[in-house]
């Protein structure tokens, strides 16, 4: 899993049918700190996540297993919001 914030949309009128109806959301990984790292990628939205907010996002075959994404052309889903993390050291 990838902890990541979201940095906007993306509107695609055209695109495979089985991605109708599910929200594309850009997101950037970020370090546990909260730091933002350079990559930025585009995974489909399974849990209503926000602007801004810190989201998990899972990759590869794991996107087509989140909720509603089975048999959908998808190599990231955003799976999670999270509220807090706690750093143990």
């Amino acid at each position: 899993m990838i902890i990541a914030r979201i940095l906007g949309t993306v509107v695609a009128t055209q695109k495979d049918e089985r991605l109708q109806g599910k929200k594309l959301l850009i997101v950037r990984p970020i370090n546990v700190d909260g730091t933002d790292t350079s990559a930025m990628s585009l995974a489909v939205d399974t849990v209503g996540a926000g602007f801004h907010e810190r989201v998990l996002v899972v990759a590869g075959s794991s996107a087509r297993l989140a909720q509603g994404m089975k048999d959908t052309p998808v190599d990231a889903a955003i799976v999670g919001v999270i509220d807090t993390v706690d750093v143990m050291q």
